[in-house]
């Protein structure tokens, strides 16, 4: 397996050879890198700190200690929130009026695969721009490390700050405790034995939520199953929320920013309608424009256009979401994989933000969740994608392709994307394999695998197979 550097952070599985998967060696070279940027950053404040937290996964508290360990090396002080997550650590940053802060998870990657993410002052994931400085940082190695008299101190924040975090969520305008009480609503936890077996209980708990069935919510990272939150790795959910006839069901990553719901016949209420039903019942209050990235289902700008207002669509990815939310002052945002952003509390993908406002739409609507799906627009998606030989050109083909579909509406911020009267496609090259994903949308899953293999074998053609 590769050790995967990016713009966002390093990633790789838990051991093996330096150079391969991500190693010791590998940790503390990057955390050097990004503290040495920090205090780069910071030479105005007095002291510098950082934010540290994790999910459960089992590596976690072996890639924390070393994390935290080189932090205060360079003379950085440390407040260690321990089990946590990725949102409590974003929300962390500020209110301890941190420089920086690193959350330690492969959010949906398997139990093998570790990973730091890095963020800002903001508590915000670092720009391209950045990603690509400390990049060279940590290839240069040459770090200055403090003195013994100055090497910096760790603090543990007790519970992770995710309390501190809810309540934050509670004092939001769009959450209604009181229809949410009064609704009596019964739901099925699944979090995967991550961090969202402690958060997620103790969300509800606060919201009045009094009839919980837990699954899979002990914090020990041993994943029960793929912690990708897919409808193909969900069937115990699903016969959980039938067999104990339950409202709905609720299913976060491991790091929970991702959020999705099962409805109260075991079918998957869909990732992509997680953002979108929560998109409506903010619009429906407050009004504003909206943001999802290019792969994202169109339901959101039908009902962004409904209530009289823009929709914009950003590349793939968290940062770009939110630069473009900010450019465009949306009021909610996110990513068609349950990630939903919430600028009254912070720029960041929220599952439990996201989960405290659907249950307040959930016990305003007073209808079932297969109700509430069915008057939302009807979109069904196909992700595709295809080899390619080395040889050829990624970037080529994909101008060949925007050629081929000129009479279309295309936008090449992030790949290609091409909005057709009855669906769109959208191609994207991987940064770190020879392939070509397609992601197609339509009115029903038989138009959306349409598009797709139409778009497959015309990619054929081009490159003369």
């Amino acid at each position: 397996m590769t050790l995967i550097k990016s713009i966002s952070g390093i990633r790789g599985t838990i051991g093996g050879q330096p150079g391969d998967n991500l190693t010791p060696v590998d940790i503390v070279s990057f955390a050097s890198a990004y503290g040495s940027y920090i205090i780069k950053k910071s030479v105005q404040h007095p002291s510098v700190k950082i934010i540290i937290g994790r999910d459960a996964r089992t590596s976690g508290s072996l890639v924390s200690s070393l994390v935290s360990n080189t932090i205060i090396a360079l003379g950085i002080d440390v407040i260690d929130l321990g089990l946590s997550t990725t949102p409590s650590v974003e929300m962390a940053v500020t209110h301890f009026k941190a420089q920086g802060g690193i959350i330690i998870t492969a959010s949906h990657n398997p139990a093998q695969w570790n990973a730091l993410k890095l963020l800002n002052e903001k508590g915000e994931f670092i720009s391209d721009a950045e990603g690509r400085e400390l990049i060279q940082l940590a290839e240069k190695a040459k770090f200055q490390y403090a003195e013994v008299d100055r090497i910096g101190k760790i603090t543990e924040h007790v519970g992770g700050f995710i309390a501190e975090h809810i309540d934050k969520i509670l004092q939001l305008p769009y959450v209604n405790q009181q229809a949410i009480q009064q609704a009596n609503i019964s739901v099925v936890v699944d979090a995967v034995n991550s961090t969202g077996g402690i958060a997620i209980p103790l969300l509800l708990k606060e919201l009045g939520v009094t009839n919980v069935y837990q699954i899979n919510c002990e914090p020990t990272g041993n994943f029960a199953h793929n912690p990708e939150p897919l409808a193909e790795h969900l069937q115990e959910i699903s016969q959980v929320v039938k067999d104990k006839k339950a409202n709905l069901g609720i299913v976060v990553d491991p790091d929970v920013d991702r959020l999705a719901f099962v409805s109260e016949d075991g079918s998957m209420f869909g990732e992509e309608y997680t953002l979108v039903s929560v998109a409506d019942y903010i619009l429906s209050r407050k009004g504003g424009n909206t943001v999802s990235n290019l792969s994202s289902s169109r339901a959101l700008a039908d009902v962004t256009k409904k209530y009289g207002y823009s929709y914009e669509a950003a590349a793939v990815g968290e940062v770009n979401v939110v630069k473009k939310m900010k450019d465009t002052q949306a009021v909610i945002g996110g990513e068609g994989n349950g990630g939903i952003i919430v600028p009254d509390l912070h720029y960041g993908r929220d599952a439990l933000a996201g989960l405290a406002i659907f249950l307040s739409y959930y016990a305003e609507k007073n209808k079932k969740m297969t109700e509430i799906k069915s008057q939302l627009p009807a979109y069904f998606m196909s992700k595709n994608k295809i080899e390619l030989n080395e040889k050829i050109n990624v970037d080529d083909l994909l101008k060949k392709m925007e050629a081929v579909y000129h009479h279309a509406q295309i936008n090449t911020v992030d790949g290609v994307k091409i909005d057709l009267e009855d669906g769109w496609i959208h191609l994207r090259k991987s940064n770190t394999e020879p392939i070509i994903r397609i992601y197609t949308e339509g009115n029903s899953a038989e138009k959306a695998d349409q598009l797709a293999t139409e778009m497959k074998k015309k990619i054929m053609e081009v490159i003369g197979k």
